[in-house]
């Protein structure tokens, strides 16, 4: 273990899966960790003209290069409370491992070393890399890698092998997330080739995507670990290694098609399986999630599905608060039924996207929309006369949700449950008019005059 990795486990312990609660078996509601690296500016050696396609929005576009090679970032300009923990997350499309009859590898990193440097920002550094991690042999599509980064400005993953060559291509995307408060919203799905399908974020809109146009304050790491052809025994007998390196928190556990396809396993065998997967991700302390088995056209799987998605009925029954319910699919693709392809098991190009969409709105309203919002926490500070969104800051926002509350009185309140109302401390910083009407138009028209340089300040 090397000296960063001790450190950042001695100081967060149990905070790397937000609390110890998730070890013991409880869920805690989960808390954002952004991305602090879309667009920073970023480097790579062979082929510098692509490496900003390695943190753009787009997961479509990708850096690509040529071992030895690596793609770096200057993280100065993000603030640094926002970059003392991060995790480091590659993406590439391969197949997630190299098992199961459909191994697919393509331009994959095998030995690389993840390095930071302290150096000023505006040039890229020749010297002072550190190295904080090292991978050799690798056989996964994407890894995440928890980064101490405290006094750093740049972040590299600096590869010297590729699809097991020196001079192999290279091709992935690079996001860095702020995680100093704790290892929150990071996930992975395990599955069959419908998770591969369904769960991968560079065709289409991925889950982390679908996720952030719910709720902006979020942007989850999240991993495919989808493998075709594959069975609930193959990921029995795989779980605990690929638990080995993972870093996240929730754990998707989504085999049974091809269990069931020809009832391959038997309903109890999947079941043994899956409980044996369920109880690995508890005991790494982190948040197993367990789907429906997804709804076939086809004879040879739909005949047996009713036997097997009972034993997930039997998981979440004797499991309780410690297993999320994941996307109900079988429901889901049974009333959907033209998002199948051709074969009847698999979905079509449409479905997958709406495959991706659904599992987005599942887990928010599972995990996500319990989450603090910022006006639910206490407001400890001085008041900022015109802030009245409580953002610390004051603009155009602020008279905007002014008026919008005006136009809405009946969701004044003090909760902070509406996000397009002002909440009691947020009407104190409003009241800027000087004439102490309470909040009104007038407070919106002088915090806008304000802005525009027409008033030098706001009455108190």
């Amino acid at each position: 273990m090397n000296k960063n990795i001790k450190k950042i486990t001695a100081a967060m312990g149990c905070a790397l899966a937000v609390s110890c609660a998730s070890a013991m078996n409880t869920f805690a509601a989960v808390q954002p960790n952004p991305v602090i690296s879309r667009n920073v500016p970023a480097y790579s050696s062979a082929n510098p003209a692509t490496a900003s396609a390695a943190n753009d929005e787009h997961y479509f576009s990708f850096w690509t290069g040529t071992s030895p090679d690596y793609i770096a970032y200057d993280l100065s300009t993000v603030p640094e409370k926002d970059r003392e923990t991060v995790l480091a997350v590659w993406y590439n499309v391969s197949s997630y491992d190299s098992i199961g009859n459909y191994v697919s590898r393509n331009m994959e990193p095998t030995d690389y070393t993840i390095e930071i440097n302290a150096a000023d920002g505006g040039a890229y550094p020749e010297n002072g890399w550190e190295i904080v991690d090292t991978v050799t042999d690798n056989t996964l599509s994407s890894r995440q890698h928890l980064v101490e980064m405290k006094g750093y400005n740049w972040i590299r993953m600096n590869i010297t092998k590729s699809d097991e060559k020196e001079n192999g291509q290279i091709q992935l995307n690079f996001d860095i997330h702020n995680v100093s408060d704790g290892v929150s919203d990071s996930w992975i799905f395990f599955g069959d080739s419908i998770t591969a399908g369904g769960m991968n974020n560079c065709y289409g809109t991925g889950f982390a995507t679908h996720l952030h146009n719910i709720d902006d304050r979020f942007f989850p790491a999240q991993e495919n670990g989808g493998i075709g052809g594959i069975t609930s025994t193959h990921g029995k007998e795989n779980i605990d290694r690929w638990l080995s390196t993972y870093s996240g928190r929730f754990v998707s556990i989504a085999y049974g098609t091809n269990d069931a396809w020809g009832n391959q396993t038997g309903a109890e065998k999947y079941y043994e399986n899956t409980k044996y997967m369920i109880d690995a991700v508890l005991a790494a302390g982190k948040v197993p999630v367990l789907p429906k088995i997804p709804y076939s056209l086809e004879k040879g799987v739909a005949d047996y599905l009713p036997q097997y998605n009972a034993m997930v009925d039997k998981l979440w029954e004797e499991y309780g608060e410690k297993l999320i319910h994941g996307a109900d699919l079988e429901t889901f693709l049974k009333e959907n039924p033209e998002y199948l392809g051709g074969d009847g098991v698999h979905p079509n190009s449409e479905g997958y996207e709406a495959i991706r969409k659904f599992w987005a709105e599942t887990m928010y309203e599972a995990v996500y929309k319990t989450a603090d919002k910022p006006e639910d926490k206490p407001v400890d500070k001085d008041i900022i006369y015109g802030d009245a969104n409580l953002d610390g800051d004051v603009s155009v926002a602020d008279a905007v949700l002014i008026m919008q509350s005006l136009a809405n009185p009946d969701k004044f309140g003090t909760d902070g449950s509406n996000e397009d109302h002002l909440t009691n401390e947020g009407a104190k910083n409003a009241d800027v008019s000087g004439n102490g009407d309470g909040v009104t138009g007038k407070d919106a028209l002088a915090i806008q005059k304000y802005k525009l340089g027409l008033i030098e300040k706001l009455p108190e």
